[in-house]
């Protein structure tokens, strides 16, 4: 497995990748189709990242975004690996990317919005130090837990 960073070549992975996760627990939103059917434009252009793990054959098997916000911190999206790759360490190996990517860019905190029903996540997160947070405003209907991981 390699992490790199997302090119062209990905865009209909990332796409199809989280369009499989959150249509097997959630329903897909306006929000999600803008970030998945235009990263360039609503996550690259805008300052933030998107991480691609690739399979030995060069498969994509995971991704992740970091999406630029104004108090110079990132918001963490759209994080998944496939069946096959989970319980290999892959997700905590992308979670580990963002928090480096991010303290390298001098960002103050890492941010999430998620649902408190996906455990496997939820147990990342804070095994990883992210902490909760009161209820913020977003654009999701799924959304009901907020949490932060300072960097500073």
């Amino acid at each position: 497995m390699r992490i790199i960073p997302f090119q062209p070549r990905h865009a209909a992975a990332w796409r199809d990748l989280n369009a499989a996760w959150i249509s097997r627990h959630f329903a897909l939103e306006a929000s999600d189709h803008e970030v998945l059917d235009h990263p360039d434009a609503n996550v690259l252009a805008k300052g933030g990242r998107i991480f691609m793990a690739e399979d030995e054959a060069g498969e994509a098997i995971g991704c992740v975004g970091l999406k630029a916000m104004a108090d110079g911190g990132f918001e963490v999206i759209k994080m998944t690996v496939t069946e096959a790759a989970r319980g290999t360490g892959l997700g905590r190996a992308l979670m580990q990317t963002c928090i480096e990517t991010a303290r390298a860019a001098g960002a103050p905190r890492l941010y999430l919005e998620t649902n408190a029903g996906l455990g496997p996540a939820m147990a990342l997160y804070r095994a990883v130090g992210f902490k909760d947070l009161p209820v913020q405003e977003t654009p999701y209907a799924r959304c009901d837990t907020w949490m932060e991981l300072p960097l500073a």
